[in-house]
């Protein structure tokens, strides 16, 4: 998963992420809480652990901002020395997911975190075929058909179509999709995405008219729906792959 880490102390941070990295999650720290907002106006994350005390604004207020701003549902992990019942009823009440007490176990936060991560997002099977109105996506042999014949696509191209099927319906960030189609380190710039989008679009045929909406969302990302399918103008050529 994609984790954003909202923590001011910068050992606690740092070891938050080196254990989750540790499990296969790429990590984004913030150590201010007016920050991570700025950045998750525009970006997305598949969870987030969001300590209570922070130096500029608490947990519970950025939590309230989440709730209200962000789109998309997103698990939040709440992290704090605060153990009082009252106090974890309340971060509850306000849209947590889930309450750790510091100091925080490795092996219980990750237990959490995915459990989390499979609530919202079941994980795939090993052997994983999606099946999606006209496409069948065969991701063992990385094969994509649509109405039953193949699709002609390069290396990113698959990864990008499985990606963006895997999250129907869902707006993803730039940076989210570089992350998870081209690798963390990737130094690529967003434009990369663009094109690839683009091209994707085209091969695939996800337009209205074939009952798919693949959109820009202005300074932030992508969403791919589904819709109603649009009637073609009279004489209009049919779309295809």
């Amino acid at each position: 998963m994609r984790i954003a880490i909202v923590e001011d102390d910068v050992s606690q941070a740092d070891l938050v992420r080196i254990w989750l990295v540790g499990a296969g999650h790429t990590c984004h720290t913030f150590a201010r809480g007016r920050e991570f907002m700025r950045v998750m106006a525009r970006d997305s994350f598949d969870l987030l652990v969001l300590d209570w005390e922070l130096p500029d604004v608490n947990g519970d207020a950025i939590l309230a901002w989440v709730r209200a701003n962000v789109r998309e549902p997103v698990p939040v992990l709440f992290t704090t020395a605060r153990d009082a019942e009252a106090d974890i009823v309340q971060a509850l009440k306000a849209g947590a997911d889930d309450y750790l007490v510091k100091p925080l176990r490795k092996q219980e936060l990750l237990a959490r975190v995915e459990a989390l991560g499979r609530r919202a997002r079941p994980k795939p099977r090993v052997a994983e075929r999606l099946k999606l109105a006209e496409f069948d996506v065969d991701v063992d042999r990385r094969v994509v058909t649509r109405h039953g014949a193949e699709v002609d696509l390069t290396q990113k191209d698959f990864d990008l179509a499985v990606f963006l099927f895997r999250n129907v319906g869902n707006l993803v960030s730039r940076g989210h999709i570089l992350e998870s189609v081209w690798g963390r380190t990737s130094d690529l710039n967003t434009r990369t995405v663009d094109t690839h989008v683009s091209r994707l679009r085209s091969k695939l045929g996800l337009v209205p008219e074939n009952g798919w909406k693949l959109s820009a969302v202005y300074q932030h990302g992508y969403r791919l729906e589904q819709v109603t399918p649009e009637a073609k103008p009279n004489g209009a050529p049919s779309q295809t792959a």
